[in-house]
């Protein structure tokens, strides 16, 4: 499911992880980042196979829990279970304002969208039901 979904929906450019319109892969069930990290160097960005064998070591750039700013294409640090549904929640909140304000007929700077990947200990947590 995951890979039908990087390789054939998400809008993203692994030569730009920072692009603005990208779509937003949030991981909240973070304990799953070997999943992450194979999909990011599967489909091109900037992690290769010795970051892939180095992961969970000490200042490899694939550690237990994804950390945004470290690895490339990481949208967002998870690790505290249901802490990535509130986030991507919030994301796209602030997108459907973003395109609110700014998208008009046959101008759509604004066109992406975030998706989750929860597990049950996600959905257990408060923060996951006052996000929703």
């Amino acid at each position: 499911m995951a890979y039908v979904l990087w390789t054939r929906w998400l809008k993203h450019n692994p030569a730009d992880p920072h692009w603005f319109d990208r779509d937003r892969f949030v991981l909240s069930a973070g304990h799953g980042s070997a999943l992450l990290y194979g999909l990011l160097h599967l489909s091109g960005y900037a992690l290769g196979l010795e970051d892939l064998r180095q992961f969970r070591q000490w200042g490899s750039k694939t550690p237990g829990h994804p950390e945004r700013g470290h690895t490339p294409g990481v949208e967002v640090t998870t690790g505290p279970l249901g802490q990535g549904i509130a986030n991507a929640v919030g994301m796209a909140i602030a997108e459907a304002h973003l395109a609110a304000c700014y998208n008009r007929d046959g101008h759509t700077p604004v066109d992406h969208h975030t998706y989750a990947l929860v597990g049950d200990g996600d959905l257990m947590e408060g923060v996951s039901a006052e996000a929703a």
